[in-house]
């Protein structure tokens, strides 16, 4: 086994700080510092960081929406790299992972390297690139996790993905068809979906007549699974959307408060599931992601296509953030080695 002490003094790098809670998104200040790692324990490894993505939750965190979240920290919850120091049988492996707790409760992915677990980590599948497994993270494990909990969709079921193009909602899209189920997403305008599917996805517009199109196309049952992205905007549509004995999942909102009908939930049988992987540390994210190595590893799964212009040296980090938070299509990575 490589120790940490066998790091010599200086590899640990440079890395993000935020020093202090922002007032607004766009003033979030990420300070580029020489970190410090904390010390590694036998049960864990050193990640020399190759690629680390930037999600909502992680400038969310920045701006004080998540009071748990300590100061000053180094931000970041996915990331991919290689290992450097823990157990003989995974140093010089290339791993990926994410976490509730990385860059929110403790130092993050954000840095040159950072220490993590090491049951948390898993090896990159072949033909997947660290800038790729490195944005796989937070929207596979929220899509396979809201899945898990609501029962994973079996062939014949059908899953309707409300904001089916934004990355959970893909990742999502992905899990449900691999699976063999039939899959219904809808979008704000007219476009397809935009991602990888193991089979063809109906996409419908949200707005006046959504619901009834939605039953169109299942025959007037419904669908088994409402996978909800985007929160209260669309909860009306999941509704009205549901078979009888549905199960819906959420995992955002915007405005907390909606009308709930109790009638129609209990006379439908209706199953409603919360995802918040905040909640999920670094070991339980990790399994997670274990279980979809496979499906990546055979191509049913795909990352998500990584564009040069959305990727960021570690000096170039607010631009990174702000492209994040003003709703980039793009899956965002900073690549801490340049």
């Amino acid at each position: 086994m490589t120790s940490y002490s066998d790091i010599q003094p200086g590899t640990a790098g440079q890395g993000l700080r935020l020093n202090a809670k922002a007032a607004s998104y766009d003033q979030i200040q990420l300070d580029l510092e020489d970190c410090a790692l904390r010390q590694a324990m036998p049960t864990d490894v050193v990640v020399e960081i190759h690629a680390a993505a930037v999600n909502p939750s992680d400038a969310k965190a920045a701006t004080g929406l998540m009071p748990y979240a300590v100061f000053p920290r180094t931000p970041g919850r996915d990331y991919a790299g290689k290992v450097v120091a823990g157990p003989e049988h995974l140093i010089g492996k290339m791993v990926f992972g994410s976490s509730g707790d990385l860059g929110i409760r403790q130092d993050g992915s954000h840095a040159a390297h950072m220490v993590v677990e090491a049951d948390a980590v898993v090896e990159i599948p072949a033909g997947v690139t660290a800038a790729e497994a490195a944005g796989i993270g937070v929207p596979f494990v929220t899509a396979l996790e809201g899945l898990k909990r609501a029962g994973l969709p079996q062939p014949g079921e059908t899953v309707l993905i409300l904001g089916v193009n934004g990355k959970v909602g893909q990742a999502a899209a992905q899990i449900a068809t691999w699976r063999g189920a039939r899959v219904i997403g809808t979008v704000r305008r007219e476009e397809g979906y935009e991602g990888h599917s193991s089979a063809p996805i109906d996409v419908v517009v949200s707005g006046e007549g959504a619901a009834e199109r939605i039953r169109e196309l299942t025959g007037g049952k419904g669908a088994d699974i409402v996978f909800n992205t985007v929160g209260d905007p669309l909860y009306e549509l999941g509704q009205k959307s549901m078979a009888v004995g549905g199960r819906a999942i959420f995992i955002a909102v915007i405005d907390r408060y909606v009308t709930f009908d109790m009638l129609a939930f209990y006379k439908g049988r209706h199953t409603y599931v919360g995802i918040d992987t905040i909640s999920l540390g670094s070991v339980a994210s990790g399994a997670i992601l274990r279980e979809l190595s496979d499906g990546f590893a055979s191509g049913a799964l795909k990352p998500f296509p990584i564009q040069d212009s959305a990727t960021y040296p570690l000096d170039r980090a607010y631009d990174a953030y702000q492209a994040v938070m003003g709703s980039s299509r793009d899956r965002v990575i900073l690549l801490p080695h340049g």
